[in-house]
């Protein structure tokens, strides 16, 4: 299907008209329902299971039900606005495409990802909240924001992915200009903005797709319920009505990506799969309107088909969301051992995480009783995004730590030295950069008590596999989000101001060293029996591709390398290294001016090297004379 206009939903027309159109091919007539008006108007029949209508003089703000044969009246699936939620009356929006201006996007290699959910990082829980925030993240060194799901969810509390109408906004939010304005706000500072979307499953309260179309298929099923009808008859049209979501996304708000929520929950067996050609649609639009538009996968399968070009049989997404950096590195942080994390073994699967991308590619997993991923060596790095933390780790545990309160102080720093020196792109949750320690619980707003009775078994049961034993919050509960907000206040306090501080340094020093950007080569050696962990980061060279350490070391014009220490040890360790004198210190996060103990300059001699507990130490290559 090639890419094209957009048409589902209410548009309102320049002539002060609304046209409308929905895909409802198991209704025999359909008419468009006004409240304001009490009256009803007829659609005209259209082919393919479509229905039209253009009434004059229905101004934006109008609100409106589709009305069957039976009298039932539900709102537009591909409705913009849902004032009342998800079970109430769609509402026409004025459409007020953004103006870019010098605006293009970022490229791909430049992308440092700040995770947040709108209703919980500030207080008042909206759009024009986050807008005094975006200076504060800028001079952190975050480059893009990623927005959890905005798909209007039923009532005020939701994660986002419980979604049941993909095209509205989610109305206490705020307004599709407020959303238009935040964007704006955000690339006026060089911020790129991308929306975490979902089209894995859609929630199942407000959910009427079905009485549509055949908008899902009893053929496969995915852990949250009935799959999306992708590849089975009839497809098509539910395929476009993703398609026209995605753009829509892009083109009426601006966003310059999409995150594609679990995209192993999608299955599709057609010869052309919807996830390339959704892929397709969004790098078209970019293409259209001169800006870098880039697609970013949620998967747990460990496929390099997600990355790879659509022309050798992929998807061609420009990366994916990395878990096995994350489980590596948790359990050479905390140890833990249950569920997931007894498939890793700490810094040794963290040292193939660096330097090949996957830690499972094709070997056998204890979790899971069978092999699991194929080859991820040789793919560029800027094609995985790692993280310490996000929505999914932090929330999805039983309860909801983030990871300030299951470790130390100089643990946070190495773990904060461990991804911001890898060479995949970054990813930080909203809080992570001074250490909040306030929960991140699973929080809902269903009016259902039988669907909030399953959702709390289903919380339970979702834990069986690991070894936690305290009680999911309820997630019903409105004390539960209330303590998932974080503190913003507590980035002038001790130690998180001086947490703080070390994220943005290792962040500028990111931007500022070729060798630690994300083009550059890494390579890792294990060391002290599994406790250190070396990383040798070397700027790219076009024309000779990725140096080794001997050579850069003969160079005396090439840029400088750096090499990362990792120390996971819980006693200091003193470690001889001959090498030693062709370094300088440039971070140790040990040291006081970083909350440590050490005095300043005790590496500088290099008589040996002493790390004290859970320390990162970053080394920069000498000029030579």
């Amino acid at each position: 299907m090639k890419y094209g206009p957009l048409r589902l939903g209410a548009l309102a027309q320049a002539d002060g008209g609304c046209r409308f159109l929905v895909w409802a091919p198991r209704a025999e007539r359909l008419e468009v329902y006004l409240p304001e008006r009490d009256r009803a108007f007829a659609m005209r029949p259209g082919p393919d299971g479509y229905f039209s209508l253009e009434l004059p003089d229905l101004p934006p703000g109008t609100r409106y039900f589709y009305q069957f044969p039976d009298g039932r009246r539900r709102p537009d699936p591909a409705s913009r606005r849902q004032p009342e939620g998800v079970h109430g009356a769609s509402q026409v929006i004025a459409a007020a495409p953004p103006e870019f201006g010098a605006w293009c996007g970022l490229p791909k290699e430049e992308l440092v990802f700040y995770e947040l959910h709108v209703g919980a990082f500030t207080p008042e829980g909206t759009l024009p909240a986050i807008v005094p925030r975006l200076e504060a993240l800028r001079e952190l060194g975050i480059t893009a924001l990623e927005l959890m799901p905005l798909h209007q969810c039923p009532g005020r509390r939701n994660w986002g992915y419980d979604g049941a109408q993909l095209f509205a906004l989610q109305a206490n939010y705020g307004t599709p200009a407020e959303l238009r304005s935040l964007i704006a706000a955000a690339h006026a500072r060089g911020l790129a903005v991308f929306l975490d979307v979902v089209y894995n499953h859609l929630g199942p309260e407000g959910n009427y797709l079905r009485e549509f179309g055949p908008y899902f298929t009893d053929h496969y099923r995915t852990p949250w319920g009935q799959a999306l009808n992708f590849d089975g008859r009839d497809s098509d049209p539910v395929r476009r009505f993703f398609f026209e979501n995605a753009i829509y996304w892009l083109r009426d708000y601006g966003f310059d990506g999409l995150r594609l929520d679990a995209i192993h929950g999608i299955v599709d067996s057609s010869a052309s799969p919807f996830l390339a050609e959704l892929t397709e649609w969004a790098q078209a639009e970019g293409e259209a309107s001169g800006r870098r538009i880039q697609v970013i996968a949620e998967s747990s399968l460990n496929d390099t088909r997600v990355i790879r070009p659509r022309a050798q049989g992929g998807f061609g997404m420009d990366a994916q969301w990395n878990d096995d950096f994350h489980h590596a590195l948790h359990t050479a942080l905390t140890g833990e051992s249950c569920g997931y994390y007894r498939d890793f073994q700490g810094t040794a699967d963290l040292a193939t995480a660096y330097t090949e991308g996957f830690v499972y590619q094709g070997r056998h997993s204890a979790y899971r009783g069978r092999r699991h991923g194929n080859a991820s060596r040789g793919w560029p790095a800027a094609s995985f995004v790692n993280f310490t933390q996000n929505h999914d780790q932090v929330g999805n545990r039983a309860g909801s730590e983030r990871l300030s309160t299951l470790i130390g102080f100089e643990a946070l720093k190495l773990a904060a030295a461990a991804l911001l020196c890898a060479p995949q792109l970054p990813l930080l949750f909203m809080g992570e950069e001074y250490g909040e320690p306030a929960p991140f619980h699973y929080f809902i707003d269903h009016s259902d008590p039988d669907l909030i009775a399953a959702v709390r078994r289903g919380r339970r049961e979702e834990f069986r596999d690991f070894r936690w034993r305290r009680e999911p919050a309820d997630p019903q509960a409105p004390e539960t989000f209330a303590a998932s907000r974080p503190d913003w206040s507590l980035r002038a306090r001790e130690p998180h101001a001086t947490l703080l501080r070390w994220y943005c340094e290792l962040l500028r020093i990111r931007r500022g060293i070729p060798a630690l950007r994300t083009n550059g080569g890494v390579q890792a050696e294990v060391l002290a029996g599994g406790k250190l962990l070396r990383l040798l980061r070397t700027p790219a060279m076009p024309d000779s591709g990725i140096p080794d350490e001997r050579s850069m070391q003969k160079s005396s014009t090439a840029p400088s390398s750096v090499i990362v220490w990792l120390y996971f040890g819980q006693e200091p360790l003193t470690f001889a290294w001959p090498e030693a004198n062709a370094w300088q210190l440039l971070l140790d996060s040990a040291e006081q001016k970083w909350g440590g103990p050490k005095e300043p300059g005790t590496l500088t001699k290099f008589q040996p090297l002493i790390f004290l507990p859970y320390s990162a130490v970053l080394l920069v290559q000498k000029t030579l004379p």
